[in-house]
């Protein structure tokens, strides 16, 4: 693949790999610099009262989760888990501007506009706001995943998840799975959209969309084609 930089936003811990983690790690095994920006502490719907220990524990796991993508070191914001709608947009805008600046993605892989979860759908507007396109500057792609148990929850009652974009990711489904079982809190069992053996089926399925073994799903939101920095 031909990115070299990718930046991933996601809401909550475990997004990434439930989003996109095979994928991740086929951009990063092929030589691509990845980072994770992670908006909120992913605990209120949980636990809200969680100590201090169980939000380490699931800072833990998230970095655990990244390693193994090849994208270590995600940027942990710790917002509100479920309570995005309580920061200003404009705060989030910023943070993610912030890393864009920093890193300078060729490509951000960020949630579907649709999903269920409200803080899904507000990191999607953050993400569209912080690259809208100016002269001389701009991200070249932006995908947006589905997540399950989120995505196809919605059923229909906002924009669809119409994926024009399949990334073959046979060779790296299991490393998805691996992340995935570093959050031992979050993970469910089959039939949950969350389970290991749910996963593999919907990579699967897509995979047969495609003419492919198992493939992860994007819609392309925009892409800019020859553009020159100033």
């Amino acid at each position: 693949m031909e990115h070299k930089r990718i930046l991933v936003v996601v809401a909550h811990p475990d997004d990434e790999t439930l989003g996109c983690g095979a994928t991740l790690r086929r951009f990063t095994s092929e030589g691509s610099e990845a980072r994770v920006l992670v908006l909120s502490e992913g605990l209120t719907a949980r636990d809200p009262d969680a100590p201090s220990e169980t939000r380490k524990e699931l800072q833990d796991n998230c970095r655990r989760a990244c390693e193994r993508l090849g994208a270590p070191g995600p940027v942990l914001c710790g917002l509100p888990d479920n309570r995005l709608d309580t920061v200003p947009l404009l705060a989030l805008v910023q943070t993610v501007e912030a890393q864009v600046e920093a890193f300078d993605p060729q490509l951000i892989l960020t949630h579907h506009i649709g999903d269920l979860n409200l803080d899904h759908a507000l990191t999607h507007r953050a993400v569209l706001t912080a690259t809208r396109p100016m002269s001389g500057r701009g991200v070249a792609e932006l995908w947006a995943f589905e997540t399950p148990s989120s995505t196809e929850w919605a059923f229909g009652t906002a924009q669809p998840f119409t994926p024009n974009v399949f990334v073959d990711v046979a060779q790296t489904l299991d490393d998805k799975l691996a992340a995935m079982s570093c959050y031992d809190t979050e993970a469910r069992e089959y039939p949950h959209p969350r389970s290991a053996r749910a996963l593999r089926a919907r990579a699967e399925s897509w995979g047969s969309v495609s003419g492919l073994e198992a493939a992860e799903a994007f819609m392309l939101v925009r892409r800019l084609l020859g553009q020159s920095k100033g």
